[in-house]
Protein backbone atom coordinates (compact mmCIF):
# COMPACT_ATOMS: atom_id res chain seq x y z
CA UNK A 1 0.00 0.00 0.00
CA UNK A 2 1.83 3.12 -0.92
CA UNK A 3 1.24 6.43 1.02
CA UNK A 4 -1.51 8.12 -1.01
CA UNK A 5 -3.77 4.85 -0.44
CA UNK A 6 -2.63 5.08 3.21
CA UNK A 7 -3.85 8.98 3.37
CA UNK A 8 -7.35 7.90 1.43
CA UNK A 9 -7.92 4.49 3.46
CA UNK A 10 -7.60 6.69 6.95
CA UNK A 11 -10.26 9.45 5.48
CA UNK A 12 -12.25 7.34 4.49
CA UNK A 13 -12.05 5.68 8.46
CA UNK A 14 -13.31 9.29 9.92
CA UNK A 15 -12.78 8.60 13.36
CA UNK A 16 -9.62 10.04 15.19
CA UNK A 17 -8.99 7.48 17.66
CA UNK A 18 -8.42 5.06 14.80
CA UNK A 19 -6.28 8.16 12.66
CA UNK A 20 -3.79 7.63 15.60
CA UNK A 21 -3.70 4.27 16.39
CA UNK A 22 -3.57 2.74 12.74
CA UNK A 23 -0.44 4.44 11.21
CA UNK A 24 1.28 3.43 14.72
CA UNK A 25 0.09 0.05 14.57
CA UNK A 26 1.64 -0.21 11.09
CA UNK A 27 4.77 1.69 11.85
CA UNK A 28 5.72 -1.28 14.32
CA UNK A 29 4.53 -4.09 12.36
CA UNK A 30 6.64 -2.87 9.47
CA UNK A 31 9.51 -2.69 12.35
CA UNK A 32 8.99 -5.86 13.58
CA UNK A 33 8.97 -7.53 9.94
CA UNK A 34 12.34 -6.03 9.46
CA UNK A 35 14.40 -5.94 12.45
CA UNK A 36 12.41 -6.98 15.43
CA UNK A 37 10.85 -4.87 18.46
CA UNK A 38 12.06 -4.32 21.80
CA UNK A 39 10.24 -5.41 24.87
CA UNK A 40 8.78 -1.76 24.97
CA UNK A 41 7.59 -1.79 21.78
CA UNK A 42 5.69 -5.08 21.85
CA UNK A 43 4.24 -3.75 24.76
CA UNK A 44 2.76 -0.63 23.07
CA UNK A 45 2.12 -2.76 19.97
CA UNK A 46 0.07 -5.09 22.20
CA UNK A 47 -2.19 -1.94 23.77
CA UNK A 48 -2.67 -0.59 20.65
CA UNK A 49 -4.42 -3.56 19.32
CA UNK A 50 -6.16 -3.76 22.45
CA UNK A 51 -7.37 -0.22 22.01
CA UNK A 52 -7.89 -0.22 18.48
CA UNK A 53 -10.18 -3.95 18.62
CA UNK A 54 -12.13 -2.48 21.77
CA UNK A 55 -12.91 0.93 20.00
CA UNK A 56 -13.70 -1.44 16.72
CA UNK A 57 -16.35 -3.51 18.70
CA UNK A 58 -17.69 -0.23 20.14
CA UNK A 59 -18.76 1.57 16.87
CA UNK A 60 -19.86 -1.83 15.35
CA UNK A 61 -22.04 -2.86 18.41
CA UNK A 62 -23.29 0.53 17.70
CA UNK A 63 -24.18 0.43 14.25
CA UNK A 64 -26.15 -2.71 14.85
CA UNK A 65 -27.72 -0.73 17.45
CA UNK A 66 -28.80 1.60 14.77
CA UNK A 67 -30.26 -0.69 12.32
CA UNK A 68 -33.53 -2.17 10.82
CA UNK A 69 -34.01 -5.51 9.05
CA UNK A 70 -36.86 -6.06 6.39
CA UNK A 71 -37.26 -9.12 4.58
CA UNK A 72 -37.78 -8.73 0.98
CA UNK A 73 -41.54 -8.18 1.31
CA UNK A 74 -41.21 -4.99 3.79
CA UNK A 75 -42.04 -6.35 6.54
CA UNK A 76 -39.91 -5.85 9.54
CA UNK A 77 -37.63 -8.52 10.81
CA UNK A 78 -35.37 -7.03 13.09
CA UNK A 79 -34.45 -9.31 16.11
CA UNK A 80 -35.59 -9.03 19.40
CA UNK A 81 -32.46 -8.17 21.38
CA UNK A 82 -31.71 -5.10 18.74
CA UNK A 83 -35.29 -3.98 18.91
CA UNK A 84 -35.00 -3.73 22.94
CA UNK A 85 -31.56 -1.85 23.18
CA UNK A 86 -33.32 0.67 20.73
CA UNK A 87 -36.20 0.59 22.61
CA UNK A 88 -33.94 1.37 25.73
CA UNK A 89 -32.09 4.12 24.04
CA UNK A 90 -35.24 5.88 22.68
CA UNK A 91 -34.80 4.86 19.02
CA UNK A 92 -37.89 3.24 18.48
CA UNK A 93 -41.42 3.98 19.79
CA UNK A 94 -43.56 0.80 18.94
Amino acid sequence: MNEQEKKELQSKIGDDVFKELIPRINELAHKAKKEGLSEVEKLEQADLRKKYVAHFRENFKKQIEMMKVYDKDGKEVTPGKVREVQRHKGLRDD
